[in-house]
């Protein structure tokens, strides 16, 4: 604790007993290191982070196979049903939109839009005050993905 040494505003401080009672995420990542770091004991936010990760995880794996097996699907049969005759593509006119779809993209890309850059600042912040919810969420969506 603090103790005074006179009568000026001189104090002296105890660090050592103001590290035993800090917690040690915030020793590492600062005291603003989140209200879930507050509720939850570390290893529950681990579990809660790779439990909830996994399950992202999973069902990314699988709706992922499912829309590239549809998508590759469907251009198969495009692709079957033009050599046949049944549909015949203008690819001057696909070349011409595609180009123009390009100039359109070069010119939105400058600089994102302010709507962008502020949901990218607020999951900045909830990274960094739940910093062990996030690597427990991280963790277990690359484990969902491999199983």
């Amino acid at each position: 604790m603090a103790e005074k040494i006179n009568e000026g505003e001189a104090f002296v401080m105890d660090l050592a007993e103001q590290v035993k009672k800090q917690r040690w995420w915030n020793k590492v990542f600062g005291n603003n290191s989140g209200p879930a770091a507050e509720k939850y004991s570390v290893a529950t936010q681990l579990a809660i982070g790779g439990v909830t990760g996994w399950c992202a995880g999973y069902l990314f794996q699988k709706v992922g196979k499912l829309a590239a097996s549809a998508v590759g699907g469907g251009f198969f049969l495009l692709q079957i049903a033009n050599h046949t005759g049944y549909i015949k593509i203008d690819w001057k006119r696909v070349e011409r939109d595609v180009n123009k779809a390009k100039k359109q993209l070069k010119l939105n890309t400058e600089r994102p839009p302010k709507e962008v850059r502020t949901k990218v600042d607020e999951v900045q912040t909830f990274v960094k005050k739940n910093i062990v919810l996030t690597g427990g969420f991280a963790g277990g969506f690359l484990l969902g993905l491999a199983s």
